[in-house]
């Protein structure tokens, strides 16, 4: 899965708020795991899988309780309507490009009836939930690279703790306010201790010069010290927050819905063209009642606009320069200059 390579957006001194998990990722959500397969090959396929597993695979076909919102719908996220109707979904979330959502939609289905099969002459309802985001820019995607094995591949490398970021997974081949951009994760802990909420995105979207970063316009920056830069444009996000904190299908689809509000933290105003889904799921046991009081729900709402913004710029710090289909490039964002024009701001 390989090593981060660049600095995170918090070595950076941007002055998030917030304590964060150890591994400041959405595996700092008990039981939750990530892994990849990514395809970098030849000088034209730049693709791959992610897979967001929300309990050990050990326990079992336990259903995950879940809230789903649509931002912006020019894209798709399979199992949607069913955890708007019902509330939940089981197996893994994977996050994939757009070609491949009937590829990774099977590998998942052929995951799941070999990992819980039925009783002898029965069988097993699922409906897999994948996510895409289109990756036609640096990955010749009208080839199908990605494979129903691929899926696998990826559940089997699945890990906890600290995760690669980047240009891996379903996000390798992605790019984000006219920076490369893919795959991203941050946490934060409850003060008191009392949960968890982790994030996890795909990012795909964005216009240079509307890149904010802790209220800073970097991307106007970046354009005024770096003549020539190209501005971007539409595109598109996923974005998957867990929590441990026992919540009902209605309350996670608020939470859900605060994703947008982290996006909008780093300068976006959602472009028309831009497909943004968002899934947010609770790992606390399927049968356990909802415990946490509306009361207290803007502090759950907080630290996933924290973790939502955090996730993103972390997905642009940590991807490399690429080169890919027909030649063409995205070129990292400068951390250097994004270093500097925070220190000068004072964060």
């Amino acid at each position: 899965m390989g090593e981060l390579r660049r600095p995170r957006a918090r070595e950076l001194g941007l002055g998030f708020t917030g304590d964060t998990g150890p591994a400041n990722a959405i595996t700092d959500v008990p039981g939750v795991s990530v892994g990849y397969v990514t395809r970098i090959e030849g000088d034209s396929v730049r693709t791959g899988v992610t897979v967001i597993l929300p309990r050990p695979q050990a326990a079992g076909p336990e259903p995950t309780r879940a809230g789903f919102h649509s931002f912006n719908g020019n894209g798709e996220m399979t199992g949607a309507h069913w955890i708007r109707e019902a509330g939940y979904f089981s197996g893994p979330v994977c996050l994939t490009n757009t070609n491949a959502i009937g590829a990774v939609h099977e590998g998942a289905l052929r995951w799941l009836v070999k990992a819980w099969p039925a009783a002898e002459g029965e069988h097993r309802w699922f409906l897999p939930v994948v996510a895409e985001t289109w990756d036609g820019v640096l990955n010749d995607i009208e080839r199908f690279s990605v494979r129903p094995d691929d899926v696998g591949a990826a559940i089997a490398a699945a890990r906890t703790g600290l995760i690669a970021e980047g240009n891996v997974g379903g996000g390798a081949g992605m790019r984000c306010y006219g920076f490369k951009g893919g795959s991203g994760t941050a946490s934060r802990v409850d003060p008191e201790g009392r949960w968890t909420v982790g994030a996890f995105v795909q990012a795909n979207f964005g216009r240079r010069q509307d890149l904010t970063v802790r209220g800073l316009p970097i991307g106007r920056i970046y354009e005024a010290e770096r003549d020539g830069t190209e501005a971007g444009g539409f595109g598109s996000i996923i974005i998957v927050i867990a929590t441990d904190a026992p919540l009902s299908s209605a309350q996670l689809g608020g939470v859900a819905r605060r994703g947008a509000l982290g996006m909008a933290r780093t300068g976006t105003s959602g472009q028309h063209e831009s497909g943004d889904l968002f899934i947010a799921f609770s790992t606390a046991p399927f049968e356990t009642a909802a415990s946490v009081p509306d009361a207290r729900l803007s502090e759950v709402f907080g630290l996933v606009v924290d973790t939502v913004e955090e996730a993103i710029l972390n997905a642009l710090c940590a991807a490399e320069s690429m080169v890919g289909f027909k030649g063409r490039s995205a070129e990292a964002i400068d951390v250097g200059l994004v270093a500097r024009v925070a220190a000068r701001h004072g964060l």
